[in-house]
């Protein structure tokens, strides 16, 4: 008995907690800019990106960890990539799955080599 009683006491403390840890996420996004929700209409006072310079620094970051020159075919998208969002300039997974040692750059593909695939 004195085990159920202790569940139904911790009840509304789990209930507020979750409460509390929904109502989070809402609150941390209220100052973030949403430049507005009709898709076909640029707001007034949106940001805007000028230029976008893709340097040698950047093209030094989205071509690490491929082993080159001559880079394959398939990366001539860089070229046309803008500043936009892409997942191919961006960590990704850790572990075995980093195959292009973003996360571990100490061992600098050491076992991890892509070629031969």
């Amino acid at each position: 008995m004195s085990h159920d009683l202790t569940r139904k006491a911790w009840l509304p403390v789990a209930v507020t907690l979750a409460a509390l840890l929904v109502a989070a996420p809402v609150n941390l996004l209220a100052d973030e800019f949403i430049a507005g929700t009709e898709p076909s209409q640029r707001p007034v006072g949106a940001p805007v990106l000028a230029t976008f310079t893709k340097n040698a620094a950047w093209y030094s970051t989205a071509l690490s960890g491929i082993e080159a020159p001559p880079y394959p075919f398939s990366l001539r998208f860089l070229e046309d990539q803008g500043a936009w969002y892409t997942p191919f300039n961006r960590p990704g997974l850790t572990g075995p799955y980093d195959i292009r040692n973003w996360h571990d750059p100490a061992s600098r593909g050491a076992g991890r080599s892509v070629p031969g695939r």
